[in-house]
């Protein structure tokens, strides 16, 4: 009775411990790193940054980004024109970057906004893959990470 009582507590710290994330998320062989939101000046609207790593041998298509805080859209930019796209690829054993000047992610109609310190969570859609949630901290507006994006 004792070694099964044991058991029960260690499967359920493992199982808990197993659900636990900081800011990234993983999904089978895609996973979410350097996710931020610099504090947006419009109340309404943000960006959002991050690296998808897809160490997968075939690739993956992101095909929509969920938000229980407001509506989020995909975006790249082209000769300097911001447009938005209904998918992107993440190649395999490969990388999809989102960063200032080129992909990354639109926060519109938010429902408060997000102030620095606060996290917003957002969930990834693929198209062969199990969705993907990711806390993304909300940094300073000149907010520079290390690797550039």
């Amino acid at each position: 009775m004792r070694s099964s009582t044991g058991l029960a507590v260690l499967t359920g710290a493992v199982l808990l411990l197993a659900g636990c994330s900081d800011s990234d998320g993983s999904s089978g062989g895609l996973t979410v790193s350097g996710a931020y939101i610099p504090q947006p000046v419009s109340a309404d609207m943000a960006a959002g940054f991050m690296t998808i790593s897809n160490s997968g041998s075939s690739k993956a298509e992101l095909t929509s980004v969920t938000s229980d805080d407001g509506e989020v859209t995909m975006h790249e930019t082209n000769g300097g024109a911001m447009e938005e796209v209904s998918g992107l690829s993440v190649p395999a054993h490969g990388q999809l970057v989102f960063k200032s000047g080129a992909n990354h992610l639109m926060f519109d109609k938010l429902k408060q906004a997000p102030k620095q310190g606060q996290t917003v969570t957002v969930e990834l859609h693929f198209a062969q893959s199990d969705p993907v949630v990711v806390k993304m901290p909300v940094k300073s507006a000149t907010y520079v990470p290390k690797t550039g994006h």
